[in-house]
């Protein structure tokens, strides 16, 4: 009596046959609760209401810069701006040469993170 009991279960197929089973009542169960409790599918447009596209959040920034080089200038806050950012990130551990080094890194590099936040802010307060 004892030995059918501790017999050890295997992978295949018993095991294999459990998670079949578990994973066809879970798929049923969610069918079932689709189909009992249908939900409305993307979201209600007034489409008398005027249209201001926004970017998404982490291009605020870059969004807020172009309010400040409008017309021919908007090359300077697209592409120059962020570019002369990126770049200085990339050569701060040379300007940590010499005495005040470090403290030279370390306020460029918050003085760009407080650029980033303050004009991801401005937008995003604005709305």
């Amino acid at each position: 009596m004892g030995r059918e009991n501790s017999r050890e279960k295997k992978f295949y197929p018993d095991y294999l046959a459990e998670v079949t089973v578990v994973i066809f009542l879970t798929l049923e169960v969610v069918t079932l609760l689709a189909l009992a409790f249908p939900q409305q599918m993307g979201r209600m447009i007034n489409f008398t209401a005027p249209y201001q596209p926004l970017p998404e959040w982490y291009f605020y920034w870059l969004y807020q810069l172009v309010r400040y080089f409008p017309g021919k200038w908007m090359f300077v806050g697209t592409v120059l701006v962020p570019l002369l950012s990126l770049l200085l990130l990339f050569f701060l551990p040379w300007l940590e040469k010499g005495r005040w080094g470090r403290l030279k890194v370390l306020a460029v590099f918050s003085l760009l993170v407080l650029g980033f936040i303050v004009f991801t802010l401005i937008p995003f307060l604005a709305n």
